[in-house]
């Protein structure tokens, strides 16, 4: 009778341990950011600890599944002089992204040229530009309200969008940011000797 006990006890505790080893390891999958592994998190530079929303399917990212690289971010809109400036960003990012080189872009109606809904932004700029960098949501980007990643690069640089399609190049420890305004386009000489430059150096997860 006190074998036949024993086993029970052990079979209840065995069942116990079994359940906390899985709860754990739900609660673990569920809070985990989307794209970002445990070691891209242990790298990632407090400028990139953000979780932004794809633009065309809305569904979170983790921007630290960007660390140790060079990152452009851009502030975008449809309806502005400087539009076509996705094509050439578009041209970076084709280029420079097996070098360790990423595009982001953030359409914003800051300055009333950006009316589309997401889906919108996201088929113009498929289908007029060709645009395959990763693109987000529909957001502010100055102001009170600016998307946090704003907030911060503003506190680091000193400097807000002025305008769209203002620039900022990341270094890959997160460490180094530089702003470029609206006027300075993807191909402008100062605007690609940085990107390279920042390409050179080693950083974050390199």
């Amino acid at each position: 009778m006190k074998i036949n006990s024993l086993r029970l006890k052990l079979l209840g505790w065995t069942l116990l341990a079994s359940a906390g080893a899985s709860w754990t390891a739900l609660n673990a999958t569920e809070t985990a950011p989307t794209g970002a592994s445990t070691s891209a998190q242990a790298a990632c530079p407090r400028v990139l600890q953000h979780t932004v929303l794809r633009l065309q399917d809305e569904k979170p990212q983790a921007l630290c599944q960007y660390a140790g690289q060079v990152v452009v971010v851009v502030n975008t809109a449809s309806f502005c002089g400087f539009t076509p400036q996705y094509k050439g960003l578009e041209a970076l990012h084709a280029k420079y992204k097996d070098r360790g080189l990423v595009v982001l872009g953030f359409p914003s109606n800051d300055f009333s040229q950006e009316p589309d809904s997401n889906a919108k932004i996201a088929d113009f700029c498929e289908n007029t530009f060709g645009v395959k960098f990763p693109m987000f949501v529909k957001t502010t980007v100055r102001g009170a309200d600016a998307l946090p990643l704003f907030k911060q690069l503003a506190e680091q640089t000193g400097t807000t969008p002025k305008w769209n399609f203002y620039k900022y190049i990341i270094s890959r420890d997160g460490q180094h940011i530089k702003s470029f305004s609206s006027m300075t386009g993807p191909q402008d000489k100062a605007f690609v000797q940085e990107i390279e430059k920042q390409l050179a150096l080693k950083g974050a997860g390199q």
